[in-house]
């Protein structure tokens, strides 16, 4: 099989993937509009990859998590220890996991919250952005909050890393999130800009020192200063290494509406990376000193390459 063939195959698996999650929604209809299934079906899709990804050294974690607790150590001490064990830049310590929270249908509700409620902080911060709390609310008033745990714990939504790569998890989210922004029809661009087109524009970020990357590699840092949902700055990652393997990007991000910085920050996160460099505000606001006008919060930073707002 050629490479060609072989990216439609993997093309096809990724769309085909995203289609069996995204159908999840039917059991949305009524209760919420087409363009609100993703704010369900996204953050589901985060939680359930976290959740996969976690099982192996769940009980680890958990039973890591008591001991400090007893011992009273807290912050990141806490946070670099239950981190290393897990294996990820993420952690829960909640004894459930999606099984378990679908064989106690009555509990459902109260085990579901415990469960968001063990998330290590930069998993809260995600889930607090994307308004999921009111979401699932919503979901159990209208009684869809255990069939939707149900659907995605089924084999169609299984997201292990062993079955599904981080690149392909990424590209998986990414035909979500083109899905959920197709539904808002006109303020679509607001959410999602088409991957042809940001590729042209890293390639012309790039171009300068193509030749140079191939021969040496590179190591380069990029701040988008509007990231959205971070398309940019993957595709920019992606356009570095496939001109070399030696090539390494360290990517920053500030976006000021909450729902497009969680999917930015959840989107870095399933693809394996750290999201530390992904801050929340308007970078164009004038900084106060009272916090409640972030502005730029990387004034200072020196990046190789920057991505004004007013970009796709």
């Amino acid at each position: 099989m050629s490479m060609t063939e072989l990216q439609k195959q993997t093309n096809a698996n990724i769309q085909a993937k995203a289609n069996l999650i995204w159908e999840i929604a039917t059991h949305l209809v009524g209760l919420f509009k087409p363009h609100e299934y993703g704010k369900v079906i996204l953050p589901m899709t985060v939680l359930k990859r976290f959740d996969d990804a976690l099982k192996p050294t769940k009980a680890a974690v958990v039973e890591m998590a008591k001991k400090l607790d007893a011992q009273k150590v807290e912050g990141t001490i806490r946070d670099g220890i239950l981190c290393r064990i897990s294996g990820y830049d993420f952690y829960n310590t909640s004894n459930y996991d999606f099984a378990k929270l679908i064989a106690d249908p009555d509990g459902v509700e109260i085990n579901f919250e415990a469960y968001l409620q063990g998330f290590s902080s930069n998993i809260k911060d995600i889930i607090d952005n994307f308004d999921f709390a009111n979401t699932v609310k919503l979901m159990v008033k209208g009684g869809v909050l255990f069939v939707t745990l149900q659907e995605f714990n089924s084999a169609k939504a299984d997201m292990s890393p062993d079955k599904i790569t981080s690149a392909d998890m990424g590209y998986i989210f990414e035909e979500l999130i083109r899905k959920f922004s197709e539904s808002y029809d006109e303020q679509a661009g607001a959410h999602f800009t088409s991957r042809d087109i940001i590729y042209l524009m890293t390639e012309l970020l790039v171009a300068p020192e193509k030749t140079e990357i191939q021969a040496d590699g590179c190591t380069k840092t990029a701040y988008d200063m509007a990231m959205g949902t971070s398309q940019m700055l993957g595709c920019l990652t992606e356009c570095l290494q496939e001109i070399s393997e030696d090539a390494a990007l360290t990517c920053f991000g500030q976006e000021f509406n909450p729902e497009t910085y969680a999917i930015a920050k959840a989107d870095m996160l399933v693809q394996g990376g750290t999201s530390s460099g992904m801050k929340f505000g308007d970078t164009l606001l004038q900084k106060d000193f009272d916090a409640k006008t972030p502005g730029d919060q990387f004034e200072g930073y020196e990046f190789d390459y920057i991505i004004p707002a007013g970009l796709p």
